[in-house]
């Protein structure tokens, strides 16, 4: 099984650099052309299931890349960006330096009151990428979040903590890899 996993589409808060978890913040036109030339990017390819976050962001993201209509994405609750707590909407380079620390080096900070933790951003992600290796897939795509991607990544990349913290996912990249008997390897990045 080949597993795609693209980051959403630009969305205002973006653009303006502000921190963007659960806020259900739809593309601007700049993500809509991003995840356009994804999908020109990566040709004829089909995929036998595409599935996304709950937020529209990352579905109409889906919808475009994954080239089916938005009632064809398959949502699941677990590919949620991670939740910013009370850092919601916060300028990133205003967030304080308990959320700063966390957020560049998660493997020494502590996620900070109110904002998830890595332990449980790797725990929902595993679960749904071991479900998901159990389908019968050649191809499946996945979008989600830059927060939740580093989970998603650690665990198909097999790392020891659970997370690929650096580099960040930028919006529309595509990482792919090959998920084969419970191993996996990443084939190429896919960046549009």
């Amino acid at each position: 099984m080949k597993i795609w996993v693209t980051r959403h589409g630009q969305t205002n808060l973006n653009r303006r650099k502000l921190m963007q978890g659960r806020t259900d913040e739809p593309l601007n036109d700049t993500g809509i052309r991003q995840a356009m030339e994804a999908r020109k990017n990566i040709g004829n390819v089909t995929f036998d299931a595409v599935y996304a976050s709950p937020l529209d962001r990352a579905i109409t993201t889906a919808s475009i890349i994954g080239n089916v209509d938005k009632s064809q994405v398959i949502i699941d609750p677990r590919l949620i960006e991670t939740d910013f707590g009370i850092y919601e909407k916060r300028h990133y380079y205003l967030m304080g330096p308990a959320m700063t620390l966390y957020w560049a080096l998660p493997e020494v900070f502590p996620a900070p009151r109110t904002v998830e933790s890595v332990s449980s951003m790797v725990h929902r992600s595993s679960e749904f990428l071991k479900e998901l290796e159990e389908k019968d897939y050649d191809n499946v795509l996945i979008s989600c979040h830059g927060g939740i991607i580093r989970s998603i990544s650690g665990y198909l990349e097999n790392r020891h903590n659970g997370i690929l913290w650096r580099p960040k996912p930028h919006n529309c990249e595509i990482r792919v890899y090959e998920s084969v008997n419970g191993s996996h390897r990443r084939i190429s990045p896919h960046n549009s």
